[in-house]
């Protein structure tokens, strides 16, 4: 057994406890404060790894974690774009009328500044915690499993979530969109990002994968910028120059160059689909007739522009307002809420991928 997760006193902790019964620290410590909270077999489990550890809870330790503030500290990536500004609507949306309050912290796109708020934000003893994405590093996860609160991951899914996971799929956002532009009758399509996390990254394989299996993926319509790079390397707000107007205008220069036959493309965010839709008008390229253009997110410019913009519309507001309610109901002692919560998609099909004219205008859904 490793001695490092043991107290200085040899004793054993209840990480021991978890990895013993292969589960996580949150779970055994719901099931050592109530039982009935967890399965049956999860109990058994549980119980047979505290005989065979010989396990004695820290009461010390307990009665100190049980003091809990009405904060509930939540972490986004960025405080500039509408994405979060709208998550956090939803979240304090979520806690109008309760005593709790809201601690915000931007994490810049930066693993180690993430890391740093994570600790800062626990050593306040807080209610709970809600924080964007589920790519946190192994320090960061292993403090968020040890926080004793509820911690609620959004915006998007993982089957492996660290407590509860409200969002979508970023892989079948990216599935969607691929299939609308292939029947709307595109066939050299591209990919346009200025940088990449791990949300990104899968919806570029869902789109990847989708175009294979339709015969049409080609490499060479790829954005460079993000190919055989680690997605650490892009985990800087920094290094999002690209991700404008301006520079989707440049790169989309770069692929019609790399391939002149290309005819669509989805870009990783709105503002970019905007300027590319900038440079097919300064180019004189025809959109939807020319030229197909699909944004990420489905902010209201997308509906206002000319030709109106297709876009996947990604459940902002829901995905805050539905992790204060989640964790609400923890709070008031409701343990049999679902770990997984797919709120899903919407792909908006409008005029810039309208190629052959009375498209629907009802959304292609996902789960939401």
């Amino acid at each position: 057994m490793d001695l490092r997760s043991r107290r200085t006193d040899g004793r054993p902790t209840i990480a021991d406890v978890a990895r013993r019964a292969g589960v996580g620290a949150i779970t055994v410590s719901r099931a050592l404060r109530d039982p009935t909270q967890v399965s049956e077999a999860l109990r058994r489990m549980i119980d047979d790894a505290v005989r065979e550890l010989n396990y004695v809870p820290n009461l010390n330790a307990r009665a100190l974690a049980s003091i809990r503030t009405d904060v509930v500290g939540v972490l986004v990536p960025s405080l500039t774009q509408n994405i979060f500004s709208d998550v956090l609507r939803g979240v304090y949306d979520g806690v109008d009328g309760t005593n709790l309050q809201i601690q915000v912290g931007n994490t810049h796109y930066n693993e180690e500044e993430e890391e740093r708020l994570i600790g800062q934000m626990l050593r306040q003893k807080p209610a709970g915690m809600i924080i964007s994405g589920t790519d946190q590093n192994p320090r960061s996860r292993s403090m968020l499993e040890k926080a004793g609160c509820p911690v609620i991951q959004i915006m998007d899914l993982t089957d492996d979530p660290i407590d509860t996971v409200i969002g979508f799929s970023h892989y079948e956002a990216g599935r969607g969109i691929a299939r609308h532009l292939i029947e709307a009758g595109y066939r050299h399509i591209g990919f346009l990002s200025g940088w990449m996390n791990g949300r990104s990254l899968a919806r570029l394989a869902g789109l990847t994968d989708t175009l294979k299996e339709a015969g049409m993926y080609n490499p060479k319509l790829i954005t460079p910028i993000i190919t055989g790079q680690p997605v650490h390397e892009h985990r800087d707000e920094k290094k999002m120059s690209f991700a404008t107007p301006l520079g989707a205008r440049r790169l989309l220069s770069g692929l019609l160059e790399a391939d002149p036959r290309m005819d669509a493309v989805f870009c990783n965010n709105d503002s970019m689909a905007l300027g590319v839709l900038f440079e097919c008008m300064q180019r004189g390229i025809r959109v939807p007739e020319d030229f197909g253009i699909a944004g990420f997110n489905d902010f209201d410019i997308m509906e206002a522009a000319h030709p109106s913009l297709s876009s996947v519309r990604s459940p902002r507001w829901e995905s805050g307002h539905e992790a204060v309610l989640a964790l609400r109901r923890r709070l008031d002692g409701d343990e049999g809420g679902p770990t997984i919560v797919d709120l899903g998609f919407q792909v908006m099909k409008r005029g810039s991928t309208d190629r052959h004219g009375g498209l629907a205008r009802s959304p292609t859904r996902g789960t939401w």
